[in-house]
């Protein structure tokens, strides 16, 4: 029997297995490769040397990323609490209105921001017909508000691009939470303030932690958002890779700076597991 249910466990696995070798395993080693070799395919560090030159690119990325990540953060789980606490019907709705902007494709979604955020686009002719009158009546000079080709631009198309992964997690988190904790609670003689503080937002941190990576990753890693609402004046790693793999044609200093992103990314995952257990619950 038990060698039936191993035999059978190794059969169902094999796809998984496979699918891990190919398009997990083998890019790594490819990257890895091209990582610390040259143009004749022989062994160097001359690539690694030369990321020194993008530390501030390095820096830049993830300051971005993690301010992203936060905002993202601020703004999902009021949101996600309020879904989780509201009938059914309404959490569908809900659901559905966070999750519809992402069937529409991210070059779209892009591109809108970008008509949005323009000198003349609707957010911006908006805020300057707010904000003159106001320094008229102040008798200062003003000067048109510029929102397009800004930091604050990358980081706005981060937060609404990567909103919903963080949202997901922390709604799952608070919706499955034991009811009967809250209950006892209450039933202590804790408040609504003491019992959110003291129940939900200990039980809800492992949809925290597993939100904070997923906008994480791909925010500092990203490239078309900064392209595209950053202008040259905001380049990020993801920009640089990009340009050697698609325009300068240099796959080995490309792969070089993908290995070491990759490397701090698995480092800031690390980070974030020691804050679980096993079971996956966070440790306070």
């Amino acid at each position: 029997m038990g060698k039936k249910s191993t035999l059978l466990s190794r059969v169902i696995g094999a796809p998984y297995i496979l699918w891990a070798v190919l398009f997990i395993i083998v890019p790594i080693g490819m990257v890895a490769y091209y990582a610390f070799t040259d143009a004749t395919g022989a062994f160097t560090f001359d690539n690694m040397l030369e990321i020194g030159k993008y530390t501030d690119t390095f820096l830049l990325s993830i300051w971005l990323g993690l301010l992203a990540t936060v905002i993202s953060l601020v703004i999902a789980y009021p949101l996600a609490y309020i879904i989780a606490n509201s009938g059914e019907n309404r959490q569908k709705i809900m659901m559905m209105l966070i999750m519809l902007p992402m069937w529409m494709n991210f070059l779209l979604r892009t591109y809108s921001w970008m008509t949005i955020l323009e000198d003349n686009g609707l957010l911006t002719t908006a805020l300057n017909s707010i904000i003159e009158p106001l320094f008229q009546a102040l008798g200062k000079e003003f000067e048109p508000i510029h929102l397009i080709n800004t930091r604050g631009a990358v980081v706005l198309g981060m937060v609404y691009n990567f909103l919903p992964y963080m949202i997901l997690p922390i709604y799952t988190v608070i919706l499955k939470m034991d009811r009967s904790l809250i209950e006892a609670a209450q039933d202590l003689g804790c408040n609504k303030l003491q019992v959110f503080k003291n129940i939900t937002i200990p039980l809800s941190l492992p949809g925290v932690v597993s939100g904070f990576t997923m906008v994480f990753v791909p925010s500092v890693s990203t490239f078309y958002i900064s392209q595209k609402l950053g202008g040259t004046g905001t380049t990020l790693i993801g920009d640089i890779i990009e340009t050697q793999f698609q325009t300068a044609n240099n796959f080995h200093l490309g792969a070089s700076l993908s290995f070491v992103l990759m490397i701090l990314i698995f480092i800031c995952l690390a980070v974030m597991n020691k804050f679980s257990d096993e079971d996956g619950e966070v440790i306070i």
